[in-house]
């Protein structure tokens, strides 16, 4: 129940943070939006890791260095949100961006890429991603 609570949390919060910094890129600009949505994240982040942060910045050595690039996807993340929500509306952009992540990670699972543990994805999770689709283009469809 905790998992389904923090998914939540999290669809909320990507839809704010990115109706916000559209809001933000309007009046300071792409690149500036950026360098404050990214700062103020990483002075919280350290002051979590000053107070509850457990882990081991040393092990960073033992991992595939592939997956340090998540400072780099957070910046194209942030920058694509923007001009999809600032150019199509929230709704529209969040909608589209829902299909791509559950078609990714659709794609991460059946083929167990980057250590994931391989899952099924048959006919009925294709079937869920091509309503998705139609969803979209009803929403969109001016009659």
């Amino acid at each position: 129940m905790l998992s389904i609570i923090f998914a939540i949390i999290s669809g909320i919060s990507m839809t704010l943070q990115g109706i916000f910094n559209t809001r933000l890129e309007e009046k300071v600009g792409t690149w500036e939006t950026n360098v404050i949505v990214q700062g103020t994240a990483l002075i919280l982040t350290l002051i979590i890791v000053i107070f509850f942060g457990k882990g081991n910045f040393k092990a960073v050595k033992e991992i595939n260095k592939l997956y340090l690039l998540g400072g780099i996807l957070g910046v194209i993340i942030t920058f694509t949100v923007m001009k999809s929500i600032g150019s199509m509306g929230a709704t529209l952009g969040i909608g589209i961006i829902l299909i791509a992540q559950l078609a990714s990670a659709g794609i991460v699972d059946a083929f167990g890429l980057f250590g994931t543990e391989r899952v099924t994805f048959g006919f009925r999770e294709f079937l869920g991603i091509g309503i998705m689709i139609i969803g979209i283009i009803i929403f969109k469809w001016r009659g």
